[in-house]
């Protein structure tokens, strides 16, 4: 089985923020792909479903970003996952919007989802998924444009985005990212020519 985690906060109002891109990627996936409905369940919300023969545990944790490692553990103790079998989709600020990089550990980069994951993993050797959101230019500004919406000139690119890396995501089980992120490139391109 692999854990697929998207990073995000739990509160209504910050659905469409910048920084829950993750929570995002993994709800498409599970629309895309007809998963299960989502439930309750050791501190976060999972869902289950299969993607070309691979069973896929999907987890949003409820427990806010900076203490995202919390249920990550639990349900790696739990299911007795061995961290390869880890994926977190998060936001990226040093990625242009719609851009994906998928790589395996390395730092946190001041990114507080990840830094709960090392801590509480005691690891940095999963995969992560990073997901393009731009930078606003100046670091003064960046709190404000991670917590800040996706804009409505933004919307279609997003869905075009989003839709592309579900869409993509046989590969990324298969174990082969860099045609996975070729995939997605080359899928948000086609969607958004002429936006």
């Amino acid at each position: 089985m692999l854990l697929w985690v998207g990073l995000g906060n739990p509160e209504p109002s910050m659905q469409r923020q910048r920084h829950n891109i993750g929570f995002m990627a993994v709800d498409e996936i599970a629309r895309h792909y007809g998963f299960s409905p989502w439930r309750a369940r050791l501190g976060g919300l999972t869902s289950e479903g299969v993607i070309d023969g691979h069973k896929i545990l999907l987890l949003k944790p409820m427990t806010y970003m900076n203490r995202s490692g919390e249920s990550v553990q639990k349900l790696v103790h739990f299911h007795k996952l061995a961290l390869d079998h880890i994926t977190v989709f998060h936001d990226e600020l040093d990625l242009a919007f719609c851009k994906t990089r998928v790589k395996k550990g390395g730092g946190a980069a001041g990114h507080n989802g990840l830094r709960s994951l090392d801590q509480h993993l005691d690891s940095t050797s999963y995969w992560r998924v990073r997901l393009g959101i731009g930078h606003p230019g100046h670091r003064d500004r960046v709190h404000g444009y991670v917590l800040g919406d996706f804009s409505k000139a933004e919307t279609p690119f997003l869905t075009a985005y989003l839709d592309s890396i579900a869409t993509a995501c046989p590969l990324l089980a298969d174990s082969q990212p860099e045609e996975f992120m070729t995939k997605t490139t080359l899928l948000v391109r086609e969607a958004t020519h002429g936006l």
